[in-house]
């Protein structure tokens, strides 16, 4: 199976959404610094799965995600951390 994720960083509420076959690894990756593009912002919490048969799904899905300003806003209207700023 492969998974199509979010995560968010806990330090400026970044996102970063990828694919893996095994979610907790990748989020451990992430969280360790190995992931150059996530490193300064970490730690990361897992916001959102999604999974798929095959590879070339879950792809599609991570570009369509990437790609549609709608998607994202309903993702982080639905999952993001509440702000602290008031």
């Amino acid at each position: 199976m492969y998974h199509v994720y979010v995560i968010e960083s806990e330090l400026v509420g970044r996102w970063y959404i990828g694919c893996t076959q095994d979610v907790s690894l990748r989020l451990n990756y992430h969280n360790a610094g190995k992931v150059r593009s996530t490193k300064p912002y970490i730690p990361y919490r897992l916001v959102h799965t999604e999974t798929f048969s095959t590879l070339r799904e879950a792809r599609q899905r991570e570009i369509l995600i990437k790609k549609s300003g709608r998607i994202r806003k309903e993702l982080k209207d639905k999952y993001s951390a509440p702000s602290s700023i008031g």
